[in-house]
């Protein structure tokens, strides 16, 4: 039977306490669901180790954890609260390695999710981390990318910040893209909106346009695959980039890097530029199936005009 994401990163943490030896940090592990159910029932005998509430210090014991080269796993439950976590492991862990030539590796597993939280604990903030040098970022949305992203965190001597979502967890399904040299319009999608992507390609080609999904693993670095670039240099109407996080970083970079590349015009659509709050009047969400298409058929029509 598939697996779920759920049961493969709790899987991937158990193996990591019990046969690498590592540790995993982070508050409120053993409470309240044990994360969405993505922490194995282990203790703190096991490397398994409950933080305080103090999240500017916890960085800090975290980054003495990747120095001692037991390959730290931070669980940071809401991505939000990166703002009081980062600091420190921007600062020295992601910068240790080049400086002082003594590696840092850490595993941080940010966690999104949605729906009338508040301003906090809210969707992503891989943008945080993008500029920054000395770290990876990875979005794996399906049990194997899960897979490659904690092997590949442990052949290397960085950290790698993933950037999960809850709305994945229950997911069995390997996402594949879907490009052609005759697509219409090309679907770039990172984290949760790779889902919302899917079901917006299949109206589209109902109202009969031909539309390509690209689906992002990497952020960061970000390698323009050549079946993209071959995808959306012959693409009617460029593509659009989709994601989680403000738009004022990652997507406006990558459908730059993808404009550039491809003389073909890339859009991004993100979250809104304003704060989330706690009633669904004032959340603040990722963009869903209806925005995607008013978007794209926006795309469409402008780039009609223009040619007529």
């Amino acid at each position: 039977m598939a697996k779920t994401v759920r049961e493969t990163i709790r899987q991937t943490l158990h193996y990591h306490l019990k046969r690498k030896k590592g540790l995993v940090f982070g508050q409120c592990l053993t409470a309240v669901g044990w994360v969405g159910g993505t922490i194995p029932k282990l203790s703190e005998r096991d490397g398994l180790i409950e933080l305080n509430m103090a999240d500017v210090a916890n960085g800090g014991i975290v980054a003495g954890a990747g120095l001692s080269n037991r390959r730290p796993i931070y669980v940071i439950r809401y991505q939000g609260f990166n703002w009081f976590n980062a600091p420190i492991i921007l600062n020295f862990s992601c910068k240790s390695k080049e400086i002082w030539k003594v590696p840092c590796p850490i595993f941080i597993r940010g966690i999104a999710m949605e729906g009338s939280i508040g301003p906090v604990a809210g969707s992503s903030h891989h943008s945080l981390y993008y500029r920054m040098p000395g770290v990876r970022i990875l979005s794996p949305m399906t049990p194997k990318e899960y897979e490659l992203a904690y092997k590949s965190f442990m052949r290397e001597e960085e950290v790698y910040y993933i950037s999960e979502h809850r709305g994945s967890y229950d997911n069995k399904i390997e996402l594949k893209d879907s490009l052609s040299d005759n697509c219409d319009l090309i679907i770039f999608a990172i984290s949760i909106t790779r889902f919302a992507a899917y079901e917006a390609k299949k109206e589209l080609e109902k109202k009969g346009y031909k539309i390509g999904i690209a689906n992002i693993l990497w952020i960061k670095p970000f390698k323009i695959k050549k079946s993209y670039l071959k995808a959306l240099k012959k693409s009617k109407y460029g593509g659009i980039i989709l994601d989680d996080d403000y738009p004022q970083g990652i997507i406006n970079d990558l459908a730059y890097q993808l404009t550039h590349v491809s003389n073909n015009k890339v859009y991004s659509l993100g979250l809104k530029n304003r704060s989330a709050g706690f009633s669904k009047k004032s959340d603040n969400l990722p963009p869903n199936k209806k925005d995607i298409i008013k978007m794209a058929e926006k795309i469409i029509k402008n780039k009609k005009n223009d040619n007529n």
